[in-house]
């Protein structure tokens, strides 16, 4: 089975090569949405980005949206400067958040979606270890403002209940389940 990914991300092609599916990149041009929850958010976003992409006949057309979810059931986005990333990673530390990531197929006929949730728990706030992380640079392109494969914050994740590969951008075996299920 050939897939489409919808994305630029690189953290999300390095994690499609993990189902060992044949895949080419479209990145979506679809404008993301911010909903009231995160769940809502992430499936939305990644129906959005998969339906956006033609599906060419024999492939699948892959949509994900990966959305932290702050305390309130708020969508954690990527930030946008060094205030926002601190605001953001000041209110996850000392806490269990959760991470959704929305995956949506469509082979242009059939369509599978599903919310996968994955809770990470951060030790108490250390100010130093997150303005650290935040003058990396990396906080910028990540849901909720942090990669939890980045080195950096290895001593700030304190426990991960659930798919990291979720976390990261893609979970991977509930992609493969699902093509498993619909498209072969």
């Amino acid at each position: 089975m050939k897939l489409i990914l919808a994305s630029a991300s690189p953290r999300r092609a390095e994690l499609v090569r993990k189902t060992g599916c044949d895949f080419v990149i479209r990145p979506s041009d679809a404008e993301e949405v911010i909903l009231p929850s995160a769940t809502e958010t992430a499936a939305a976003n990644a129906a959005l980005k998969a339906l956006s992409v033609k599906a060419e006949d024999g492939c699948v057309v892959l949509g994900a949206d990966t959305v932290v979810s702050s305390a309130d059931d708020r969508p954690l986005g990527k930030p946008h400067s060094e205030e926002e990333a601190f605001a953001m990673l000041r209110e996850l530390c000392g806490r269990t958040h959760v991470v959704i990531t929305g995956i949506y197929l469509t082979d242009g006929t059939r369509s599978a979606h599903e919310e996968v949730k994955t809770r990470v728990t951060f030790a108490p706030f250390d100010e130093n270890l997150v303005r650290a992380y935040i003058a990396t640079g990396k906080p910028f392109d990540k849901a909720g403002g942090y990669g939890i494969q980045d080195k950096e914050l290895k001593d700030l994740v304190v426990r991960v209940d659930g798919d990291v590969d979720n976390v990261i951008g893609l979970p991977v075996a509930a992609v493969r389940r699902l093509l498993r299920e619909n498209f072969l």
